[in-house]
């Protein structure tokens, strides 16, 4: 376990891991579960979406979905995947987008995760086992059931986080409670103890959800919208 960041070689990859990618010179990272096989499930924005954050990041945040060579080379294993949006599965190549290949540590001791220089490293939860981890990846996938990107309320950390633990806070099912969240919020820099008592593993509030029951509440709440 690094004290910085945890980056690791293909080779030591385990299908259930949670991966990341440093993006545009370490503003965020994208992450996914690597599902084996060389294949990376993940929580995406489509290309040409505006991020709408209101903040320095909407210059920096592109969009996270795979462009493997550009437009007129597309990956013969992906294909083209630069419109798409929401849960997609990747080669571990398109996910990388030629960054290097970091995983994210669970079950950290409160010392360690105050360490980290910035959230969206670490987490003092406790992962469940990787076969339920890759279910919960591929049931999502299979309904596209994460509801819509944002990058503080629901992002690619928070779904990786999701299908690690099935934790989300409170009963009205929070997400946005990621490090990286926290880290744009501006807390982590000044007071690593905010962002301790902010993370999932010290939360009193969290509480773990099925896979079917948060995809059920995401179709009834998107039901709503449309009807009010």
């Amino acid at each position: 376990m690094g004290l910085l960041y945890d980056q690791i070689s293909r080779d030591d990859l385990k299908p259930g891991d949670h991966i990341y990618s440093w993006r545009t010179a370490f503003v965020y990272a994208h992450h996914g579960i690597y599902v084996g096989d060389g294949k990376v499930i993940h929580f995406t924005r489509g290309g040409g979406l505006e991020t709408g954050t209101g903040t320095f990041l909407d210059k920096f945040i592109v969009s996270s979905v795979p462009n493997h060579g550009g437009d007129n080379n597309p990956c013969p294993s992906c294909r083209h995947q630069s419109n798409l949006e929401g849960v997609i599965s990747s080669c571990l190549d398109c996910f990388l987008s030629g960054g290097n290949l970091y995983i994210f540590e669970y079950g950290v001791s409160s010392a360690i995760f105050m360490a980290r220089p910035r959230g969206g490293t670490c987490t003092t939860a406790p992962s469940d086992a990787s076969d339920e981890v890759i279910s919960r990846a591929n049931f999502l996938l299979s309904r596209n059931g994460f509801g819509d990107y944002h990058v503080f309320e629901n992002n690619c950390e928070d779904f990786a986080i999701y299908c690690k633990t099935s934790l989300v806070v409170g009963k009205n099912y929070v997400l946005g409670r990621s490090g990286q969240a926290n880290s744009f919020y501006g807390l982590p820099w000044a007071s690593n103890a905010i962002r301790l008592f902010g993370d999932l593993g010290m939360r009193k509030d969290a509480i773990k959800v099925p896979v079917e029951n948060l995809v059920d509440r995401a179709n009834t709440t998107d039901s709503s919208a449309i009807e009010g």
